[in-house]
């Protein structure tokens, strides 16, 4: 899978420079656990179908194992190794007591009635349960999973142990725990991350035009959120197309709008593109917020932004990295920019663990302060050693992983 191989050459380059020692850097390279599951679904036509699902735990030498649960028809062993390790070296980043977790099932969820869906949830979650835990594995919504799901993890869950223990799972609903600013988390983290960035440069916020790949939910959440900023939103897209207006965007007249049409194109107050074309947008940000390696070597050349903001995971493939860097062109990775999601996430499980509801106001605050803590050693780091922003994360990550593997000792 090339997307596990680049990660793990992110990692061995970054081990190398540093000077990781031998054993330390087998430890972190390769998960500490894979459980490999059959999912046994009663369907609505009385037969039972049987589903491959996994969890793959990467490292939890800081915290309890942490990362979402998918279900896609694309799902794979390798698929969920690339995750669970950039969910270490991600809550090592934002500073989280959490290490790298990911899991789910092979399955197209789109073929399933909602009873199907529901006893396939609970198949897997029973599946997993002896592997995790609020203090040992802590999963979370991902692709084709949300709340819905995550309550019925949580239930079966605590039928198993006989107790409640909503801190087993985060991204809930509210009414089951979950936190007040979990939908905007990965949307606004992303924000806190560029704005910390302009404040640093002295950038006037009205200059500094976006445009935005995506508008699911991370997407639409950072492009109404800058708004309101004060950024102007001059691009967006989706699976379908893209439009543009030099004038700038109402991210959330765009947003009823797709919810009307199933699409961002067709929008009245823009025209519309190829959605190819949005990475050409006149605009000094571009924020791919969709799908991995969305921005290739085949692309790369047509970017006009200046900074790149990886809101989703691992949009740019390390070939259009290494031309970006050389272009002089910042690109803000993943690790750093999507890490509200698995900030709130973490959030909400010390809430759940107190027994505490905290107002949105007091989540999203300790979420500015993370992220700008995470920008801050990043952009440090690649300013001292004159590195890209992707390889000083990924150092600030690995060392702190590290010193914990350390502390532990060596058995």
């Amino acid at each position: 899978m090339a997307l596990f191989e680049a990660v793990q050459g992110f990692f061995d380059q970054a081990a190398d420079r540093i000077g990781l020692e031998h054993d330390l850097r087998a430890v972190l390279r390769s998960p500490a656990r894979e459980l490999a599951v059959q999912v046994r679904v009663a369907m609505d036509s009385g037969e039972i179908e049987v589903f491959d699902g996994w969890r793959v735990q990467h490292n939890d030498a800081r915290g309890p194992f942490k990362g979402g649960i998918r279900f896609h028809p694309n799902a794979s062993l390798d698929e969920f190794r690339t995750f669970a390790s950039l969910m270490t070296w991600k809550t090592s980043l934002m500073d989280v007591p959490f290490g790298g977790g990911k899991g789910g099932v092979r399955v197209d969820p789109k073929l399933l009635s909602a009873g199907e869906l529901e006893r396939l949830s609970r198949a897997f979650f029973t599946a997993i349960a002896p592997v995790v835990g609020p203090e040992l594995d802590v999963p979370a919504p991902d692709v084709n999973t949300g709340g819905r799901e995550m309550a019925f993890f949580a239930d079966a869950y605590g039928r198993l142990v006989g107790r409640d223990t909503p801190a087993v799972v985060t991204g809930k609903p509210l009414q089951l725990g979950g936190s007040l600013g979990r939908d905007s988390a990965t949307g606004r983290g992303g924000l806190f991350a560029l704005d910390r960035i302009a404040q640093f440069h002295g950038w006037h916020r009205e200059r500094v035009r976006l445009a935005i790949e995506g508008y699911g939910n991370a997407g639409s959440w950072f492009a109404i959120l800058a708004h309101e900023m004060g950024y102007p939103i001059v691009a967006v897209s989706d699976s379908k197309g893209a439009i543009i207006n030099p004038e700038g965007l109402d991210p959330r007249d765009v947003l009823v709008h797709k919810r009307s049409s199933g699409s961002v194109v067709g929008y009245k107050a823009a025209d519309d593109l190829e959605g190819e074309l949005i990475f050409a947008a006149d605009a000094e940000v571009l924020v791919p917020a969709a799908l991995e390696e969305s921005i290739t070597a085949a692309n790369v050349g047509d970017l006009q932004a200046n900074l790149v903001l990886e809101v989703a995971n691992a949009p740019v493939t390390p070939e259009a990295d290494a031309t970006l860097f050389e272009r002089g062109v910042v690109v803000v990775p993943d690790i750093l920019a999507s890490g509200g999601g698995v900030t709130v996430s973490y959030l909400e499980w010390v809430q759940n663990l107190q027994r505490e509801t905290w107002s949105e106001d007091r989540v999203n605050g300790r979420l500015k302060q993370l992220m700008e803590a995470a920008t801050d050693a990043t952009m440090s780091r690649a300013n001292e050693r004159a590195i890209s922003w992707r390889e000083a994360s990924y150092e600030v990550a690995i060392e702190r992983v590290a010193e914990a593997e350390r502390l532990r000792g060596r058995y």
